[in-house]
């Protein structure tokens, strides 16, 4: 009898369990499916090594290609920047792989070196002719190690708000993301992972654009609602976990970059410090361009785009006037 019972409690248990997961499961997938009705994929894709890249382009010009940041995608630029430039400039915003609309290869580890590698590839399959970097936030990381493992690829880099040194207080920022196993990762990321997002949206984005309050059209024109959807969650957990396999490595290189470069900073910035990742840079690569915001956070691009623009006009100055 009693065995019989705790059997019955077992199956009980388990078959609400169960039924759980299956209401993540069917959450995530409505909100994932309501992200892609109000943010449907507005580029072109190119395909190489297993990757599938979405990405944008406008102008014509000398080329410059916009790598977004953690949990992004290529509407922090294209929504943001793209309408100050005017004539001169080709502009090519990509969604990195496994965000926004892009595919990232089976097996990809998003480490470091191996997205610096597919910006190269990228550049090549456009056939842009060393293009200017802009990087925003872990996008400057990943410019960074693109100026340093390819510098001939490439014309210069301009970095925004660029994470650039190993620091154990910005994972911890970011704790919910860092899950170091694969498995439990994707399993999170279809089951609680969005469901939970959805609830802590508010929050979190006004952490990030603090202390300028966040855009009312940013869900929708800023690609917000990308965020929302199990690949892209998975994507930037990846991120998480991988960038600290190599940011310290690549900080012993900063002094080879020969290409301009330029950074810009926010004194306010509360994701990633102007203290830690801007100022000791200007000891780290020579020639540095670097321009301090007085009071603001961590999304330029939203907050002072016509500012963000004219600087990456000056350093686009310097870098093209390098190239034949």
């Amino acid at each position: 009898m009693l065995i019989s019972i705790l059997s019955w409690l077992i199956g009980g248990v388990l078959v609400a369990a169960a039924v759980v997961v299956l209401g993540l499961m069917l959450a995530t997938w409505r909100v994932a499916a309501r992200a892609e009705r109000l943010v449907p994929a507005c580029g072109k894709f190119v395909e190489f090594d297993g990757n599938r890249i979405h990405y944008v382009e406008e102008g014509e010009g000398r080329p410059i290609v916009f790598l977004h940041g953690l949990g992004a995608q290529l509407h922090h630029f294209r929504h943001t920047l793209f309408g100050h430039f005017g004539a001169g400039y080709r502009l090519i915003a990509l969604d990195r792989p496994g965000s926004g609309y892009s595919v990232r290869a089976d097996g990809a580890s998003g480490r470091l070196p191996e997205q610096a590698e597919m910006v190269r590839r990228f550049i090549g399959e456009l056939g842009l002719e060393r293009p200017l970097i802009v990087g925003h936030s872990l996008g400057g990381a990943i410019a960074l190690a693109l100026a340093v493992g390819h510098p001939a690829a490439i014309s210069g880099i301009a970095l925004l708000a660029p994470l650039t040194h190993l620091e154990e207080r910005v994972r911890q920022k970011f704790d919910l993301l860092y899950i170091p196993s694969r498995l439990w990762r994707r399993v999170i990321a279809y089951t609680v992972a969005i469901p939970a997002s959805l609830k802590y949206a508010e929050p979190t984005m006004k952490f990030i654009f603090a202390p300028q309050t966040v855009p009312e059209d940013y869900m929708i024109a800023g690609g917000g609602w990308l965020g929302l959807r199990p690949t892209h969650f998975h994507a930037t957990s990846t991120d998480v976990v991988a960038v600290e396999e190599d940011l310290g490595r690549l900080e012993q290189h900063y002094g080879e970059i020969a290409v301009p470069a330029g950074i810009l900073f926010g004194t306010e910035d509360r994701v990633i410090g102007i203290a830690t990742h801007g100022e000791p840079m200007l000891d780290k690569i020579n020639g540095l361009d670097f321009e301090r915001i007085e009071g603001l956070g961590h999304m330029p691009q939203f907050v002072e785009p016509e500012r963000v623009v004219a600087f990456i006009q000056r350093i686009a100055a310097r870098a093209f006037a390098g190239v034949t």
